[in-house]
């Protein structure tokens, strides 16, 4: 496996983990936005992630780079289809006739766990761009 390929991995796993954190952040903004319809109302987001492996080229005795890593990608970003939340507020301005007002499904404490375990795996890709850089810097070293 080149550096090139590191970087390539590593990039892609800090997109990834940007994507979760911006789907949560709009999550968690939108939480507490009510509204009167259950169409009009704000559904949680997720996004899809999938791997995808390096196509080598293959030799009489099997791939030419077996020790090559893998990606990640976004597919896609999903409403979650758990149920909204329905309240019976007869004296919210934006209630319904039947008084009630229709909140997102927002799962908030669920939220900030994964936004903490997003947090972690793109620090831990910073680590790896870094250690990455540092051990080319050793090779060229080497060569003084």
């Amino acid at each position: 496996m080149s550096f090139a390929d590191i970087y390539q991995i590593t990039g892609s796993a800090m997109t990834a983990q940007t994507t979760r954190l911006n789907t949560i952040a709009s999550n968690l903004a939108n939480a507490n936005s009510g509204s009167t319809t259950e169409a009009d109302t704000y559904r949680a987001r997720k996004p899809v992630f999938a791997t995808v492996y390096e196509q080598h080229q293959q030799s009489l005795f099997g791939p030419t780079n077996p020790t090559s890593g893998a990606r990640v990608q976004v597919l896609d970003v999903v409403n979650t289809d758990s149920p909204l939340d329905k309240r019976y507020e007869p004296g919210n301005p934006i209630a319904d006739a039947d008084g009630y007002v229709f909140y997102p499904n927002v799962d908030v404490v669920h939220e900030m766990a994964d936004m903490m375990s997003a947090s972690r795996s793109f620090e831990t890709n910073v680590d790896v761009l870094s250690r990455t850089r540092s051990m080319q810097q050793g090779l060229l070293k080497l060569g003084q």
